[in-house]
């Protein structure tokens, strides 16, 4: 803006010096027509000689003259006004032909000002044309977007006044900070930790899946001292990430302390460098004041050919997302004791453990961490193969607001990608919600590194809560677009399985030649 108010000053200054050069040069013509007619009335010759002598040289001084001023009007008007403007750096009657003519090009005029006393007070000054600014008219966009952003701040607010409230109750009741670890992840060079601090009463079990409206409610201890082991051995040098974004390995980032900090949420992201020899490892946090708590981490090899990225709500578990009251209330107030397995899910996971026994499950839901102890509890009661999870966190603060679920998930997918250069990956997820487009995405994005794809497919009565007859003939499911990459769908595990499963044969068989070929 600052820009703009600039260019348009100096494009006002240029046109006043070209109303007064042209004002000048008008005057100047005017005066001196007027002298050379004056003088060619009143001279009187002395004697005939004199008086042809004296009768040609006005003649000749006011051809001069007018030669001079038609030269310079030339000059003016020949001249570009967009380019530059040529004036005399003297007034027409006393200039000679050693007189030099100033060409000052427009983009270098200083801002400057003329008045009628440097004018020598012979002309008024002209008023400076007015320039209109066009005013751009708003549209439905902006108005769309001032609504969202306020709607952004009000959730902002309220947030940040309940945990002023819930932390400040929580002191008074004389809760005390503990730390919950996450399940990790990990190559033969580097592991990932994510573990979070929360205050909580004096005998509280942590590890124990809830109902989600008490595990929705927990209360964030921010800024607290975590001591972290590995197999009983102090991991001292880390690299602090962010949440909800793809932190590269950089040794530049690393540092070197006792223990780490949790963020403003609680949250401590870790990226920790060592070599870990592949299988199941223990992770150790503690804070002060509390015991220490244990969570596996895994280290999965590098020559590993196949992992597995599943989504959980209504891929292996019954949460009707697509109906939002159903979905809350299935979320927080159904006993995690009581969640419905999608029918088939855990028998299909299963055979795909047999055929890549080292094949990580990777759990990458839109669910927040608030959960994670709840579908712990389920992937463990229903026998789906345990591996990392990969959720979402709901805190608006630290960033720009909560991620879509497709930016959760791409940003994860690029991270995995990137830890496991060598490995493809299948994908299961549901047609409730955007899988098969954020899917699509990452084969696209990944041109072979997608095995295959298995998308489970919503009853009409899961996609609209049972509100079947008023929506009949609407497509409430999302379609899959084309890809380049093997496609199966059922509503149901062993749909899919009926399908899927001898292809994913016929691959195991091919690794298998190739690896013994290579041997």
């Amino acid at each position: 803006m600052a820009k703009r108010s600039a260019q348009e000053q100096e494009l006002r200054n240029v046109k006043r010096i070209l109303e007064y050069a042209l004002h000048d040069v008008k005057h100047e013509t005017q005066h001196v027509r007027a002298s050379v007619t004056h003088g060619t009335k009143t001279a009187q010759p002395e004697s005939a000689a004199a008086s042809k002598t004296d009768g040609e040289a006005p003649a000749q001084n006011a051809q001069s003259v007018n030669t001079e001023v038609a030269q310079s009007a030339d000059v003016t008007e020949t001249v570009p006004a967009e380019t530059a403007v040529a004036l005399p750096t003297t007034s027409v009657v006393t200039a000679n032909d050693a007189t030099p003519t100033v060409l000052i090009p427009l983009g270098s005029v200083a801002h400057t000002s003329i008045t009628a006393e440097e004018e020598g007070g012979s002309c008024p000054v002209p008023e400076p044309t007015r320039v209109r600014r066009r005013v751009r008219r708003r549209t439905k966009a902006d108005l769309f977007g001032d609504i969202k952003n306020m709607a952004r701040g009000s959730i902002t607010g309220l947030f940040s006044f309940w945990l002023n409230i819930s932390t400040t109750l929580a002191k008074m009741l004389n809760w005390y900070p503990c730390v919950k670890p996450y399940v990790g992840y990990g190559t033969e060079e580097f592991s990932r930790l994510i573990c979070r601090t929360l205050y909580a009463p004096h005998n509280a079990r942590i590890d124990r899946p809830e109902r989600g409206i008490r595990e929705m409610l927990q209360v964030p201890a921010p800024h607290q001292r975590v001591y972290i082991n590995i197999d009983n051995v102090p991991l001292k040098t880390v690299q602090i990430g962010e949440m909800e974004i793809y932190d590269p390995v950089d040794p530049a980032k690393n540092k070197t302390a006792n223990y780490s900090v949790s963020d403003s949420c609680g949250y401590l992201d870790l990226l920790a460098e060592h070599k870990l020899a592949p299988g199941t490892h223990t992770c150790t946090v503690r804070v002060k004041h509390r015991p220490p708590v244990d969570a596996p981490l895994y280290i999965i090899p590098d020559d590993c050919p196949v992992g597995i990225i599943s989504d959980v709500d209504d891929t292996i578990m019954v949460t009707q997302v697509p109906t939002v009251w159903k979905a809350a209330y299935n979320m927080l107030f159904l006993s995690p004791h009581k969640r419905a397995s999608v029918p088939g899910m855990s028998v299909l996971y299963t055979k795909v453990r047999d055929l890549f026994p080292d094949a990580p499950f990777f759990y990458l839901s839109t669910s927040p961490w608030n959960v994670e102890q709840q579908i712990r509890g389920f992937i463990r009661d229903y026998g789906f193969p345990d591996g990392p999870m990969l959720l979402r966190d709901l805190d608006p603060r630290p960033k720009r607001f909560v991620p879509s679920g497709v930016d959760h998930k791409l940003e994860y997918a690029e991270q995995l990608m990137e830890d496991f250069p060598n490995m493809k990956f299948i994908l299961f997820g549901d047609d409730g919600q955007k899988d098969p487009t954020t899917y699509a995405t990452i084969a696209k994005r990944y041109p072979g590194r997608v095995l295959a794809i298995g998308i489970r497919q919503l009853s009409a009565r899961e996609a609209t809560g049972g509100i079947v007859g008023s929506l009949s003939g609407l497509s409430l499911s999302h379609p899959m677009p084309e890809v380049d990459v093997p496609v199966f769908t059922g509503n149901t595990g062993t749909n899919i399985m009926k399908t899927m499963l001898p292809y994913l044969k016929q691959f195991a068989k091919e690794a298998a030649r190739g690896t013994s070929a290579t041997r």
